[in-house]
């Protein structure tokens, strides 16, 4: 079962815990496959990656390695593969994958995009920054490139220079989905709840928004202590088991972080007292 993998009232440490085990993504990625760069999101069976259980994407990692085994060179089942593999947990492999794709294709803007999505995963962010940074073109700039820059920017801290970048994008592709839910869940991480949720509803509501936006936003308004509300949105995307499953992780978590806090709180006031 998919559980939220890529921060209330308890700032960035909650924050960070959370995106560890939200969507995504991210990343992802977030992401975290937090990072949207143009991967390839459904399998031939036209189920989004993002909503399959456990069993599905094993299954669907099972047979996309048959057909990259086969032709490891083919762009499309490469990136699905690396992308099946990342959302299954196997990091490493997935960057084998997109390592040995970006040999075979070193100037394709999309292979060099999803090579730096894997790199940004296993927490190679330098090189990621140089892989998604030689796919853009000064004279042609891709928006799905500025955001995937500003994705990385933002897990290493560098909030404001994501930012821009995000704003860029949207200049490019106004009101687009994926770039508002990262520009969100920058603000997630600086545990500024309010304005990412005003970001992600956002951009929920667009056309053409998926199933890691709409999480996202349940992750977020989740975070809040709006359970039943996280828990109608996720819905949406997941089957009534998995929506619950994961506000239930989400209470759990939030349950422990507050217990820290109070013995924190009481380790404090006995040191004071002593």
């Amino acid at each position: 079962m998919q559980i939220w993998r890529n921060h209330a009232a308890n700032g960035r440490r909650l924050a960070t815990a959370a995106l560890a085990i939200v969507l995504m993504t991210s990343v992802s990625g977030c992401g975290t496959d937090r990072i949207k760069t143009g991967s390839i999101g459904r399998t031939s069976s036209g189920k989004s990656i993002e909503t399959m259980s456990t069993g599905e994407l094993r299954g669907t990692s099972a047979r996309l390695g048959k057909a990259y085994a086969a032709n490891p060179n083919d762009k499309a089942t490469a990136i699905q593969f690396a992308t099946v593999l990342q959302m299954d947990g196997n990091a490493e492999q997935s960057l084998a994958v997109m390592r040995k794709l970006a040999i075979a294709h070193p100037k394709d803007r999309q292979v060099l995009a999803a090579y730096g999505k894997a790199l940004a995963a296993n927490g190679q962010f330098e090189p990621a920054l140089d892989a998604v940074r030689r796919a853009q073109t000064p004279e042609y700039p891709d928006w799905r490139l500025m955001s995937a820059e500003g994705a990385i920017l933002d897990q290493t801290g560098q909030k404001e220079n994501a930012r821009q970048l995000y704003r860029k994008a949207l200049d490019l592709k106004p009101d687009e989905p994926s770039v508002l839910s990262n520009l969100g869940m920058s603000y997630v991480l600086e545990g500024d709840l309010r304005t990412a949720e005003t970001f992600l509803a956002s951009a929920s509501r667009q056309p053409g928004a998926d199933s890691r936006v709409r999480q996202n936003l349940a992750l977020v308004v989740g975070l809040q202590g709006r359970f039943d509300e996280a828990e109608r949105i996720a819905s949406q995307e997941l089957s009534p088991e998995q929506a619950r499953a994961n506000v239930a992780y989400l209470r759990s978590m939030l349950a422990q972080q507050n217990a820290w806090s109070q013995l924190k709180a009481q380790d404090g006031a006995k040191s004071a007292t002593n």
